[in-house]
This record gives C-alpha cells, structure tokens and sequence, in this order.
C-alpha cells in the first residue's frame, strides 16, 4: 500500500513545491514598485491590442474616415485625425496591434536562436564553440539597426511586396524575420555564459555518468536551469523589438496598409504634420512606444533582479 501512494504523495510534494514557488515570486515581484507599475502599464496595452474593436470599432480606413484632414482634437475625435480623416484615437489603438504582435513574434526568434546557439555553444565546447561565437561576435559587432536596414530590402525583393504568409503581408513578416536574425547575439552570450556554469555542476556529472546522451541533458537539465535567465531576456528583447519595428516602419520599410506605430509616424514625417503644428497626428503613436519600452524595461529589470538577486547588488 505504500509503495503505491508513494508516487501519488511524491507528485503531490512536487505540485505544492510549484505552488509555494510561485506565491513566494508573487510576493517578491509585487513588493517590486517597478515591476508593479510597469506590468499595470504592459495589461492595458494587452487589452487594447486583443480587443481594438470594443474599445474604438473597426479600424479607419480613407473610404470609412469619420473626420476631415488634420482635425485637432475635440469631443469628436479625443486625439485628432490624421492626413486622410481617420480618428487618430481609432489608428493608435489598432496600432498596438501590429506593434505588438510584430514585437512578440521577432522577440520569439530572437530567444529561440540566442537560446540554441548559447545553450550549444556553452555545453559543447571545442570546435562547435569557437565557430558558433565567431558567428555572434560578427553579429554583435555589426549595429543591430544598420544590419536590419540592409537586410530588409533584400528579403523584401526575394519574397515579393503583395506576398503573404499564412494572412500576414510579406512586409510585416519581414520586418519580424529581419529584427529576429539580428538581434540574437547578445542572448546567445548571456546565455552561453550560465550555461559554462550550470554543465560544471554535479546533476550534470551524473548525468553523463549514467549515459545521458548531449541532447538530453541538455534539453532536461541545461535549459531548465537557465530558464530564468531566458524569461528575464526575453522581456527585455521585446522592448528592442518593439523599438527596431518602429524605427523600420518610420523610415518606410512597413506596410502602409498596417498601421502601426512606426508607420504612423511615418506617415506624419510625410505628411508634414510638424510644419503644419499637427502635434496630435505624432504624439499619440509616440507615446505609446515610449510606455511599451518604458514598460518591458521595468518588467525586465524586476524579473532579473528577483531570478538573478546577484544583479540587484551590482545596481
């Protein structure tokens, strides 16, 4: 009898070893003011990203604008309109969107290659080693922005301009596909690095010991052990993704049928909005980008000091 609920008890210990974790995090990230505000800021986005069309209705287009060109903003139109007559309101929050989804999925790349490549890199060793960071030390030495710039237009002529993918427009899934194949240097270090002192540790050596093959320790006790790390990256990797997606789609390099943040700056560049004192056609969508980062940087900064408390000493 005992030897049968021996399993169910052992699982039991586990599930409430997870439960006791995950409060103690709780309690620990919720005394973070940082952390707080930043994640408060992060769920507001979120909703209007999920739900644009409850909060400000389907999105604007030039035969749909509700308003005339350049309207400042009134009880009508809170934040203005743009150079066609849309709701500014309408473009901003549709906007979080395609900024977002563009950011989550180029921060997706960025961490599974930064992730492999250092995971790889760190516990292999030897030859694999030193050519896996020859290859980031190139990509690390070569500005993130400038090499996405190049890159782009190159991709873009390769797929096509009216291409899509699975419903997304060929621009968008470039700019994600750009931003994550240059951005993936630095995680791969970070990560390398933990992954040099996790494979030195005891539970590794047993491992081998036993005929635990590469993949598997490395898939059952490397990367949980850097897990932490990764998560904290990651938030952080989101902020510089929703960032170089901006900055790309502000110099012309987004979709001007998606409007997302980036493109409606670029949109206010063109229009010459500034000159015109169209103040509210720039600040709406900029705001917005400076929050996001503002935001996962706050998130970011809390995850790493409570997963990596050595980091908070060094702040």
């Amino acid at each position: 009898m005992s030897a049968a609920t021996a399993p169910v008890d052992l699982r039991g210990e586990r599930w409430r070893l997870r439960v006791r974790n995950a409060r103690d995090f709780g309690r620990r990230y919720a005394r973070r003011t940082d952390g707080v505000v930043g994640l408060a800021i992060l769920l507001v986005f979120v909703v209007l990203a999920a739900l644009p069309n409850v909060f400000v209705g389907a999105l604007e287009t030039a035969t749909t604008a509700s308003g005339t060109a350049l309207e400042p903003p009134s009880l009508t139109h809170l934040l203005g309109t743009d150079g066609l007559g849309r709701d500014m309101l309408n473009q901003t929050v549709h906007g979080a969107r395609i900024s977002l989804t563009i950011g989550l999925l180029a921060t997706l790349i960025t961490i599974l290659l930064g992730a492999v490549i250092g995971i790889v890199s760190g516990f292999r060793g030897g030859r694999i080693d030193n050519v896996l960071m020859r290859l980031t030390d190139f990509f690390l030495i070569l500005p993130t922005f400038v090499l996405a710039v190049l890159l782009a237009p190159i991709i873009l002529d390769i797929v096509g301009d009216d291409a899509e993918i699975a419903g997304i427009k060929a621009k968008l899934i470039v700019i994600v596909v750009v931003i994550g194949l240059t951005s993936w240097a630095s995680t791969a270090r970070i990560i390398r690095a933990q992954t040099l002192s996790v494979k030195e540790r005891m539970f590794v050596d047993r491992a081998r010991v036993i005929g635990s093959g590469p993949g598997h320790i490395m898939r059952r006790h490397i990367l949980p052990n850097v897990t932490n790390l990764i998560v904290a990256n990651t938030v952080l990797t989101f902020a510089a993704a929703i960032f170089t997606e901006t900055t790309l789609a502000f110099i012309g390099l987004g979709d001007p049928f998606a409007p997302s943040w980036g493109q409606l700056l670029n949109a206010a560049q063109a229009i010459g909005a500034p000159s015109l004192g169209a103040w509210w056609y720039i600040v709406p969508p900029a705001t917005c980008v400076v929050l996001v980062i503002l935001a996962f940087t706050l998130v970011g900064n809390a995850l790493d000091d409570i997963m990596n408390p050595k980091t908070a000493g060094r702040r």
